[in-house]
């Protein structure tokens, strides 16, 4: 299993908003845990997610192996602008946890919400 590789794969995609190859990276029933969409299937978060983005950029700073071989971590910086042109800079990890087939059962995605939050409910009216 190359994870490493994935994980650079998976944050390429995310940087493009490029949704049918990012979803092939996850096993049917993968569960994305995100600070501000909260617990939802991978299907369903890619879809609002880019659709609420406008454009993204990805800076990775490290990739994190686990002693457990199917969990790693990327760290990178994400620039990300929403689609009311609403932009937020912010360091993030992603912990993956991996099947045995090399999918995505789980993506735990960590950063401080802060500088975004009031302005993503005012954009997504909650």
């Amino acid at each position: 299993m190359q994870i490493e590789k994935t994980i650079k794969e998976y944050l390429r995609e995310l940087e493009i908003g490029n949704y049918e190859n990012i979803i092939k990276l996850f096993s049917p029933k993968a569960i994305i845990n995100s600070p501000l969409y909260g617990k939802i299937k991978a299907k369903d978060f890619y879809k609002e997610l880019f659709k609420d983005t406008s454009k993204s950029k990805i800076t990775l700073m490290n990739i994190f192996k686990s002693k457990n071989p199917l969990i790693a971590a990327g760290h990178f910086r994400y620039d990300w602008v929403l689609k009311d042109g609403t932009s937020t800079s912010f360091e993030c990890v992603d912990i993956f946890q991996f099947n045995k087939n090399g999918k995505i059962v789980k993506l735990t995605i960590i950063y401080d919400t802060a500088k975004i939050k009031q302005f993503f409910k005012k954009f997504k009216k909650f």
